[in-house]
């Protein structure tokens, strides 16, 4: 079923009028614009065009790959626009000029990582220590330019804990039992 305009115009997400869903919706600023504001201006010469229509007016740049873009063709994502070529692509094929357009994932790695290490056990005395730091480091940067939860953060940070833990008790058993002689 159509979503209504009127919502779609108020925010990014609109609710359905048969099953009352919330959805999350992107659109193109042209579709909901008047006609005319929609093709933007004519570019006069000098002035930047787009690289789509290089007769009309450029109003900004692509902040994935730097492409003029007119009125018709921005897509504002974030805090920036975009160019619809950007948006249209499969993840990794467009060369990006923003780096912060992907973010390191931390929490991911405050899991894996303690996990990982268990196969070689070893190895934990060095990744408890790390792992705890970097989930006590990087707890309040923002995860993902997807929305995320912190559990894999408590996660990771509780089997570094843990392992932390046996290793100091582990250390005390052998120095204890060295000082008793037996």
């Amino acid at each position: 079923m159509p979503l209504p305009k009127w919502e779609l115009r108020n925010a990014e997400a609109a609710n359905c009028p048969s099953c009352g869903s919330r959805n999350v919706v992107r659109l193109f600023p042209a579709a909901l614009a008047p006609a005319a504001a929609a093709h933007g201006v004519a570019a006069v010469e000098g002035e930047a065009a787009c690289f789509d229509h290089p007769g009309k007016r450029a109003v900004a740049a692509c902040q994935q790959c730097g492409r003029f873009v007119c009125q018709l063709c921005a897509v504002e994502f974030g805090d920036g626009v975009w160019c619809p070529s950007c948006v249209a692509a499969p993840r990794g094929k467009i060369r990006s000029v923003n780096p912060d357009t992907s973010r390191m994932l931390y929490d991911t790695w405050a899991l894996v990582v303690p996990l990982a290490t268990l196969i070689l056990w070893p190895l934990t005395i060095f990744s408890a220590p790390a792992v705890t730091a970097l989930a006590i480091m990087k707890w309040k940067q923002p995860i993902s330019l997807v929305r995320r939860n912190r559990w894999r953060f408590g996660v990771g940070l509780a089997l570094a804990l843990v392992e932390g833990g046996l290793w100091c008790w582990l250390i005390w058993y052998l120095v204890a039992r060295g000082r008793t002689g037996a």
